[in-house]
Order: structure tokens, then sequence, then C-alpha cells
């Protein structure tokens, strides 16, 4: 069954597109997962495509890593691998070319490039969280997320991490492994993010204290942003009457915003734009809701200051947000927000003042997208110089 929609999405792509560079997950090799295979060599039988082999060599042994993987694929696999590529190379390349020789002697494969390992190279993360603390050149601003073990849509806060005013950092039981009493640290702003199971999550909050730490931050005058599964965790209640995300049950919420969450078994998923509301201000953003919650408001009329997100809908991909949906919210004391739109900080206009409600009175306008650009042409301008371009535009055509 997912197999199938795979490949209609395939088919819906070749369609549209002359070329189609599909990405593997994982190793193609997990020999204990290939009856159900559909993102390696499952999806590349199928579809009788050509596959390049991959392997970074900074984490060692990249050879044996390269001929096992060939080793465990059927021979009709084997056949369809057209050379490799290795990645994150550091050094002096004539010290890795006689291992470069003997490869291609081996498996009578070639190897398409040999790229270097790029230093400071921001591009968004996958599954991979990037659990390094960043502190900016001119750091004025803490800022702390909270990392539960079903985090989700943590490249929400890459705006923040680049930040140069921000001292930025994820909190997880390894970064406070340290701490016996497993305090959170002081901060200027807490941030709870997404999650793919609500309910879970917030009962681990709740086992690790944290809970109880969010209240002292705010009494201290802290503020605190949930995002999504965490805007969620900030209101009253939490129901999953059908059990979409977990057991079937209901959950107590943190209770610092005044609405209530029901999941349902559609998922909610569209592109959004509008207005940010705060501190008597107005910001154009943009950015993306998922999610299998609908949250509505408990109090029959909520006045401007607190719904600070005027969103209107781009394009849906199933339905329409219903009446009285509770997009965003900020508490009555204006320290706590919460929102289900992702890619908040990635409008500059909008992360610029929502880092002035965090206590960053002249907060520099940081554009992600534009980082994002940068990065994206540093990286194609090494693989143009490092690969074998003309080899691959023959693999593309299928003229190897």
């Amino acid at each position: 069954m997912a197999l199938g929609a795979v490949l209609d999405s395939f088919e819906r792509l070749t369609a549209q597109y002359q070329t189609i560079v599909v990405e593997g997950a994982g190793s193609p090799a997990e020999i204990n997962l290939r009856e159900g295979d559909i993102a390696n060599m499952g999806f590349a039988e199928a579809v009788d495509c050509p596959v390049i082999i991959i392997a970074d060599i900074d984490k060692g042994g990249v050879f044996a890593h390269l001929v096992g993987t060939l080793a465990l694929l059927s021979e009709s696999e084997q056949a369809r691998v057209k050379g490799f590529v290795i990645n994150r190379f550091r050094g002096d390349i004539s010290l890795l070319q006689p291992g470069i020789d003997w490869l291609e002697a081996y498996t009578k494969k070639p190897v398409l490039g040999v790229l270097p390992y790029l230093q400071d190279l921001h591009l968004d993360a996958e599954d991979a969280l990037i659990n390094t603390p960043t502190k900016g050149a001119n750091s004025r601003l803490t800022v702390r997320v909270l990392v539960y073990p079903r985090i989700s849509n943590h490249t929400d806060f890459d705006p923040l991490r680049l930040h140069p005013d921000i001292d930025f950092d994820y909190v997880s039981l390894q970064t406070l492994a340290a701490d016996p009493v497993a305090h959170l640290p002081a901060a200027d702003l807490l941030i709870l993010p997404g999650s793919k199971n609500v309910r879970a999550d917030l009962a681990f909050l709740r086992q690790q204290g944290w809970d109880k730490e969010i209240a002292k931050h705010l009494r201290y005058g802290g503020k605190v942003l949930g995002i999504c599964g965490g805007y969620q965790m900030l209101g009253q209640s939490i129901a999953d009457p059908l059990g979409i995300e977990d057991r079937a049950g209901d959950t107590a919420g943190l209770g610092y915003l005044p609405l209530s969450t029901e999941l349902k078994a559609e998922k909610q998923l569209w592109r959004m734009s509008g207005k940010l509301n705060l501190l008597g201000q107005s910001a154009a953003v943009q950015g993306y809701e998922i999610h299998c919650g609908e949250s509505r408001y408990l109090a029959p009329v909520l006045e401007q200051k607190n719904t600070p997100l005027r969103l209107i809908p781009e394009s849906t991909t199933l339905h329409e947000p219903a009446i009285g949906f509770a997009d965003g919210i900020v508490s009555e004391d204006g320290h706590i927000l919460g929102t289900y739109l992702h890619g908040l900080f990635d409008s500059p206009d909008a992360c610029q003042l929502l880092l002035q409600w965090a206590g960053l009175n002249d907060a520099k306008a940081i554009d992600i997208n534009q980082i994002r650009e940068q990065q994206l042409d540093r990286l194609a301008d090494v693989l143009a110089e490092h690969l074998d371009i003309h080899t691959l535009h023959a693999i593309l055509a299928g003229d190897i």
C-alpha cells in the first residue's frame, strides 16, 4: 500500500519534470528491512532507475562501507549502481587516491567525485537534531528549546541558532546530565517545540519536573513560546478519543492559555500567510501548519491583543481552518505566546518583532531564506568543481 502511494507520487512528478533525483533513507543494505523497503533499492527496482551510493568518509571506514554495501545487494541491484561518491573528505586527495584506484578496480564501478568537508555549512537538517550550542558574537538574548523524546520540526529554530545576538541551545536530558537536579538553565525565552506524540511528551516534561521549572521561569519574568504541539501543551486540555497518536484518553495541559485541543483523524495541512500583531506593531508572516489537533478558544470573545496571529490559508491540501479555530494566542500578561505556525522565525520582520517581544529591543533582522540560498549556491559550486558532471549527465540520460 505504501509503495503504491509512493509510485503514484513518482508518476505525478515524472509528468511535470524532465529529471527527478531521489534521495534514499539510511543505507540501501539494511537487510533486516529489505522486504518492505520503499525508500532505497526497493523503489529503484520498482521504477528501474540508476543508483549512486554516497558514503561519509568523515566517519571512517569508507571503503569497507562501499564494498560491504555493494556486496549485500542482489545482482540486479548491484547492476543498477553506476558509481560512488565520497563525501566530507579532509586532507590531501593524493593520499586517498590509491584507495580510490583499488575500489574502482575491485568493483568495476567509478568514483564520481570526492567532496571536501565544508566548515560552517548551514543547511536544514532532516531527522538529526543539531544539538550544538551556539553563541552569537553579540549575544544579548538567551533562548532555550526543550527537547522531548518525540520532538518535531526543530528546523523552526535555525534563524535563532544563527542569529548574532542570541545565545541559543537545546535543553535535553543529555545536556542536563551533569546536573543531578536537572534544573532548566536560566533563559530569557523558553520554547516548547512541536511533537509527534503530544500527550506522551507532555508526560515526559512533567516527569522531569520541567512544568515546575517553566512556572518558576515565568515567575521571574521570562517569556514562553509554544509552537504546534508545544502550543497544545500550553492549553487547558488535550483529548485523543480515537487514539490517533497514542492510547485513547485525555491529558490536562499546563493551563496557561485558554484553549482546548482534540486530536482528529483528518490531518490539517496548509500553507499560511498573514500578520503577527505584538507590542502594538504588525509584521508580515508566512509558514505552514501540519497537525492532527484542532484547538479552540475557551473564552467566548478574545480581545485583539490576545489573538496575535491573523492568518489566511494560501493553499490547502485538505480543508480550510474550522470556524473558531485557534491559530495563535498570547496570555493576558503578555508573557506566553502559542501558535500552530511553523516557520514563524523565517519571516525577517516577524522574527525581529518576536525577538523584541522576548526582550531584545533592537534585534537585528535575519533572513534565513537568504542564508539558505547562499549556502545552496556554495554547495552547488563545490559539487560543480569536484563531481564528474559529464558522467553524471550520461547516467541520467541512460547512456551508462
